[in-house]
């Protein structure tokens, strides 16, 4: 398994209202620049979403995979794995960790290990595991502290 990348990010907003973005994926394609679909394929009892497929096309990168996620009890982490590969990824396994400050900010800890079906050297995997951090992170913070953002 390929190593696992970690970033981390301050957001002005309790830990609820960033699980709140985090967790609604059909939402995602309207904030993230890469994703083109979201769409819920199974949900567990609570309503939360247990499998969601993806469609992404980030120019070099283009793919559709199904993630399996998982819950903390109080949605301080959301962690994810591929069902099964896909035409790009080999295996992908992630998470956000949610630490609430007592300022009121939440730290949003991305961790991110994705395997790739193509051949790629160990530093541009990590350059690109990197960006697709830093990307998710940024958009993610914008879209919790837009005004108006859903709360």
């Amino acid at each position: 398994m390929a190593d696992s990348s970690t970033q981390s990010i301050i957001i002005d907003a309790p830990p609820d209202q960033v699980a709140t973005v985090i967790c609604d994926f059909p939402s995602y394609p309207e904030w993230t620049e890469a994703v083109r679909r979201a769409e819920v394929v199974e949900e567990y009892e609570d309503g939360y979403a247990s499998q969601v497929r993806f469609t992404i096309d980030a120019g070099v990168l283009a793919d559709e995979y199904v993630l399996a996620y998982e819950y903390a009890e109080d949605l301080s982490r959301i962690e994810w794995h591929l069902v099964e590969p896909s035409k790009m990824q080999k295996a992908q396994r992630g998470s956000y960790d949610l630490v609430g400050n007592p300022d009121g900010t939440t730290t949003v800890t991305y961790t991110l290990e994705v395997e790739l079906s193509v051949g790629m050297l160990g530093m541009f995997r990590r350059k690109a595991e990197k960006m697709i951090m830093d990307t998710a992170l940024k958009q993610l913070k914008r879209r919790v502290e837009a005004p108006g953002a859903a709360h």
